[in-house]
Order: C-alpha cells, then structure tokens, then sequence
C-alpha cells in the first residue's frame, strides 16, 4: 500500500516540485509522504507504513512494493537501501534478478548519472513513464504524469477503441502502452535505463522453452507443495493484519489452507454473496470454513448503484475498468479495511498456471492433436463433454473439429491464434471514422512447442493477468491495503512452465497436479470439485429493467452522443437487445460485457474532462502568480 514518484529533469531546475507530485500520488490524505532531490534527480514515496526511500552521498533509490526473500539480500535498513547494495555488487539487472518480490522501484546512481527503472517479473506492481523536453518521469499512476510539462491528456485511441467494441482479453496486447497517447507503462520483467542521453528498455526476467520435467506425479506434486507453502509463508510474514479472498475454487482456498498451515491459525476470510445462485458460491464455500476460517466475512452484493460505484472505481483506476467482476471486488476491499485489516491475499494466477480456464481444453487437445496422439485426445474430449458441457456452450466431438483450427494454428507447433468471434463481436458499436479496429492484428507470444503453455503464457502477459493485477493493486491501494498474490511467485511460474499438459489436464479435469499437491492440506470434497461457478457478478441485471434507467440516461446524454466514439445505433440497438433477451427469461448470451465496458469509459471520459478543466485552471493560476511576481 505505498507508491512512487520521481523524474529526471534535463534542466537545472525540476519543472514541478517533487513534493506536489508525492502528494498528488497518494491514494489518501492520511498517507505519509517523503521526497528526496539530487540536483536534476527527484524521487517521492507515499503509503502507509514507514518510507520505503533511501538516499546517500552518491545513490538515490525509491521502492513501491515488498522485498520477500530478505533473508538472502544484503542488510539493509529498507528495501530501498537493499536494492542500492545489490546495484553495488552486481549492477542493475542483475540486482532485479536476485530479488523475490512485488516492486517498482527507481534508482540514480550520481558518481554517473545513470538512473534506472524496474518493475517485478509479473507486472503486479504498476509503473508509469513519460519522456518529453521536459525530462523522464516516472510514477505508480498515470494520472499523475499529467502534472509533468508535455504530457498531455490525449487518449490512446487504439485503447478506447478496443476498449469500447472489443473483448477485456485485448486491452493489455501491446504491455508498453497506456491509455493516454504520451504516457508509457514498463513491462512486467523489464528494466529502462538512462544513461548519458541514452534510454533503452531491456527484458531481465522471461520465461523460456527449457524441457518438460519427466519426474513422476508424486515427485512433481510434492516439489510444488514446498514451492507453494513457501511463497505464501513468505508473503505472510510481510503482512501485518491479512485477511484472504475467498472464492469456491481451489486456487483461492489452496492460498488460504497453505497459510493456516503455516501459521497454525485459522483466517479471516472474505467473499462476496449473491441471491442469484448462479452466481453465488456460498454453499461451494462453506466445503472449507470448519478447519480454515476463524471468522466469514461476506458481502451481500444485490443491485449496486453502478453509475455511481464505477465512478469512484475510475478514481482509484485513473481508466477503465476491465470487467463486472472487479465491481464486487473494490467493495470487498472496502469492507476489509473498514474492519481493520491491511493487507489481502487471494488466488489470482491459479487458473494460468494450473490450466484451470475451461478454454485451455482447447490447447491440450492441440497438444495432443499435434503429438499424434489420437487416442488420447478422443478419451480427453469425451470426458471433457461428460463434465463440462453447458445448457447454452454445448460441448461436442463435431465442435472440437469445427473450432480447434479456430483456435490453434496446427501447421505452425504451439502457434495460438487469436479467438476472432469474441475480439470482433462488438467491432459494429465502434464508430469507423474513430478508429479502425479491422487493421490491428494482436499480438500472439509463442516461445514454447505447447500450445497450452503459449496459451497460458499470453494470458498473464498480454491479456486475462494484466487488467486483474491492475484492478486488485489499485483496489486494494485506495483502502490502504497491501495485495498478495502467492500463486505469481515467480519460482512457482517457472516451475510449472516446465509441468507437461498431461500433468494439468487429466480425464477431463483440470488441476490436476495442485489437485495432487494439496493432499491433507485443502479437504477433499474442495479438493476434488471438478465444476466450479466461476467468480463472476451478475451484470446483466445491472443493466436491465428498472436499473436500465441510469444506462439510459447516460447514452442519450449530449456528451456521449458528441462524444464520436461509437456508432449510436448500432448501441441504442444492442441495449434494446439486451432488455429483451433478459425479458425472454430464455438462458441466452446477452450485452452484460459490452453495456459494462461502454459506461466504464463513458465515465472514465467525463472524469478525463473533469481533470483537464481542474489542470488548466490550475496551470492558468500559476501563470497569473508567475506574472504578479
């Protein structure tokens, strides 16, 4: 629960106090605040406990996050002054490579001018950079680099564009970009140094082809069990008050088990509830409260006031927000710190690692298909349909012959392709004259021969890791709390990238290694569940019948109609739809998505309007006391 600040000028003279930007970064006027400068060199810490900034005759460094394995890092009065002694001894880098941790940091080195950005290997921590005349600046929201001379508030159209007519899997392809035009975010696993004039952006941390381990079942689910238990010990020992997401999946209550088995105590645990069962998993829940939980904390969600919830959510975010899911979340958060804990755990990460998305079926059939192992993938397909076929996704062999070219490119090994019915299904709401959504051609990593493991791969880089990492940070960040994600301990992310696909996907269940390594620790009957509900929100509600009316009054407004984003009758066509698919009461695919993405950057932009008129009268303010001196 902290964040950073800072910027290079290439003048004498810093162009915007440091101390100003260190106060607008802070999420609430209780944070503390300490800022440092160093000549042209400037760098600000906000948070809650003590700063995490260090400064000495010849180095500057500022960290936003949490060091776990201090035990085997130099000593050092903070983890700023770790990072400094690493740097000593090993360089930049090479300092990164050494530290087990959550982090954006930033380090200037005086004896060479050389300074230094560095964001941890999954991107949980944010890191923002603008360079203009100006200088380099750097900060943990983009918001705040508003503030900074040449930074504008222009939008990135390719992001409000796919953001307004595409799928949440496409708003993280490209990790560099932001959604403002001049503003730039580091990449997970990334460093950015500048040295003399010369800035450059280097990868020093990725995940690579290194063999698939061939030891047996037991040995690979006894070596994640320790790997597992260890990166959620070392995370809980950095919490000071923990409380733990919950969830009726296993990923979520693996961390939680893992953590009272570390601690010899039970948890305090929260969950979101619904009266819509298809929705809520109170009774999947319940399966481990007896031996885990010391206290149940769950949050009723009915019909939220969505205008007015989104709107304090775009606070917090600076943009958009990705998914329904992540409204249900932020008011979790905000029931955790009112009861006085600081610090929340969850089971992000579980599904990519472990194969736990119903999709990945698709890539072990690939795998399979690939391997000629035809066998094996019709007895896979059989007892995928057997457990997971669905009343409205029918599950068939007809469809896995029909779609599996669809979804992998099977002359190319382990090529993922893009799943263009989801990506283009709303291409027709876009406005053609602002951005044409037909020309970008998404990326598609592939640095392994497996296609479920490119899969996986390009989701916690580029597409469903992203936009939650960035929901629970800054969620968890606006109520003072610190977020632990155990699962993207990056040993654990290694590990399993080199678990074969049959190790994940078994006789149509998935999991199936964590399902072995969490023998005695999660009791069998979460253990063994092979259907989950799926954390999700019951959106469609939010956005029919009578809680229509605020949907209603926001498209026919004279901003979002001038606004020239989308094609207004294909909109007023699709909310239409929407009311009369839920009225049909028929179990059909509706809008939910697209009706939660439109008013999530509808309210983004009148915020974005807010915040340009409160800078210009600003600025405009500055001038008049610069002209009356």
């Amino acid at each position: 629960m902290s964040r950073i600040v800072g910027f290079m000028a290439s003048g004498q003279s810093p162009p915007v106090p440091i101390q100003s930007m260190t106060r607008a970064i802070a999420s609430a006027a209780s944070w503390q605040c300490k800022a440092l400068e160093f000549g042209s060199v400037a760098m600000g810490w906000s948070g809650v406990r003590s700063p995490v900034i260090f400064q000495s005759d010849d180095f500057a460094a500022v960290v936003d996050g949490c060091f776990f394995n201090r035990d085997e890092l130099p000593s050092g009065t903070s983890d700023a002054e770790v990072l400094t002694l690493l740097y000593l001894k090993h360089g930049f880098s090479v300092a990164l490579q050494h530290i087990n941790g959550d982090f954006a940091v930033a380090l200037y080195d005086r004896r060479n001018g050389s300074f230094f950005l560095g964001r941890d290997r999954i991107g949980i921590k944010p890191l923002y950079y603008a360079f203009t005349a100006a200088g380099l600046a750097f900060a943990s929201r983009p918001s705040v680099l508003l503030e900074w001379p040449g930074v504008s508030s222009a939008v990135n159209q390719r992001f409000v564009a796919t953001f307004a007519a595409s799928h949440y899997r496409y708003f993280d392809n490209d990790p560099t970009a932001s959604p403002f035009a001049d503003i730039n975010q580091l990449p997970a696993g990334h460093l950015l140094s500048s040295i003399n004039g010369f800035n450059q952006q280097l990868r020093y941390w990725e995940l690579s082809e290194s063999g698939d381990l061939n030891e047996s079942e037991e040995h690979l689910a006894e070596r994640y069990r320790e790997l597992l238990l260890n990166a959620v010990a070392i995370r809980y020992e950095a919490a000071n008050k923990p409380a733990f997401t919950l969830s009726g999946g296993m990923d979520s209550s693996s961390v939680l088990a893992c953590a009272v088995r570390h601690s010899g105590q039970r948890q305090h645990a929260f969950s979101t509830v619904y009266e819509d069962k298809t929705y809520d998993e109170s009774d999947d829940i319940r399966t481990i409260l007896e031996k885990t939980v010391k206290q149940w904390h769950t949050v009723p969600l009915g019909t939220p006031n969505v205008i007015d919830v989104v709107s304090k959510m775009i606070e917090a975010h600076d943009e958009p927000v990705a998914t329904a899911t992540w409204l249900s979340h932020y008011l979790l958060c905000e029931d955790a710190s009112r009861k006085g804990f600081d610090g929340l755990f969850g089971g992000l990460g579980g599904d990519e690692l472990n194969a736990g998305e119903y999709e990945y079926f698709w890539y072990h059939f690939a795998d399979l298909r690939s391997a000629g192992r035809e066998d094996q993938l019709q007895h896979e397909i059989k007892h995928w349909i057997q457990y997971h076929d669905h009343p409205i996704f029918k599950k068939s062999f007809e469809l896995v012959e029909r779609d599996l070219t669809r979804m992998a490119d099977l002359r190319r090994q382990g090529k993922c392709l893009p799943e263009t019915n989801r990506m283009t299904r709303y291409f027709t709401a876009l406005n053609p004259e602002y951005f044409n959504l037909e020309s970008v051609d998404p990326v598609m990593d592939h640095p392994f021969q497996s296609y479920l493991k490119n899969r996986t791969y390009q989701d916690i880089f580029r597409e469903t890791a992203p936009c939650c990492l960035r929901a629970e940070d800054r969620q968890a960040t606006a109520f003072g709390l610190e977020n632990f994600l155990p699962f993207f301990d990056h040993r654990l992310v290694e590990f399993m990238f080199r678990v074969p696909g049959h190790q994940k996907i078994r006789d149509g269940v998935t999991k199936r290694l964590l399902r072995e390594a969490t023998k005695g620790i999660l009791p069998d009957e979460t253990r063994n569940r092979i259907t989950k509900t799926g954390w999700n929100a019951p959106a469609h509600v939010w956005f029919s019948g009578a809680n229509r009316l605020p949907l209603l009054d926001l498209i026919r407004s004279q901003c979002f109609r001038e606004r020239g984003v989308y094609n207004l009758v294909e909109v007023d066509r699709l909310v239409d739809d929407h009311q009369r698919i839920m009225e049909s009461g028929k179990p059909l695919e509706n809008h939910m998505m697209f009706l939660w993405q439109l008013v999530n950057l509808e309210l983004w932009f009148q915020w974005l309007d807010q915040k340009s008129c409160r800078t210009h009268e600003v600025r405009r303010e500055s001038g008049r006391s610069v002209e009356m001196m």
